[in-house]
């Protein structure tokens, strides 16, 4: 069977070293500031700060995240949840603590959390659900991250270091998106 000449050029670049390369797909990254002003329903006053990334693996199949956080204090858990700048949603993926690892008591800065999930971890509304669907909800804007945090003490008053529905909350974007 003849060879086309087609094939026989780009043969002969490939064995001269000149074979175009092939790039992995761009990895999406999505990210996320993070402070008390984005609390719903009644933004949160405090110092506390942070940034959110989440990046998304080419084949769809993980997202690797990290969260910082400044002047946060009592961190109990952070989530990425569902639902827009104007309202709350359900937890989907929770990203800290894990296994034995429990809340910090006093203030933290620096990387308080990173890891990567994949679809098993989708709970909640989107447990079973592919991690593609999540990935739809992350491009249309409608998922944010929310770290919470408690004194630990029963009665006490919400105030900074004890935000147990959230303290300091970041809606995801896409460089280039919503």
């Amino acid at each position: 069977m003849p060879i086309s000449r087609r094939a026989f050029v780009f043969l002969v670049a490939a064995f001269a070293g000149g074979m175009p390369r092939v790039e992995a797909q761009d990895t999406a990254v999505y990210t996320a500031s993070l402070d008390g002003a984005q609390n719903l329903p009644e933004p949160n006053k405090t110092p506390a700060t942070g940034q959110a990334e989440l990046r998304l693996s080419p084949d769809v199949k993980q997202i690797s995240y990290k969260v910082t956080v400044s002047q946060l204090a009592n961190p109990i858990a952070v989530y990425l949840q569902l639902g827009s700048t104007t309202q709350n949603g359900p937890p989907v993926v929770k990203l800290w603590p894990q296994g034995t690892d429990r809340g910090r008591t006093g203030p933290v800065s620096g990387v308080l959390v990173e890891g990567t999930f994949t679809a098993a971890d989708l709970a909640g509304p989107m447990q079973g659900d592919a991690l593609s669907d999540l990935v739809d909800e992350l491009k249309a804007g409608n998922a944010y991250i929310n770290v919470r945090t408690s004194d630990g003490l029963e009665n006490s008053k919400p105030g900074p270091g004890n935000f147990k529905l959230g303290e300091i909350r970041g809606q995801l974007k896409s460089p280039a998106g919503p």
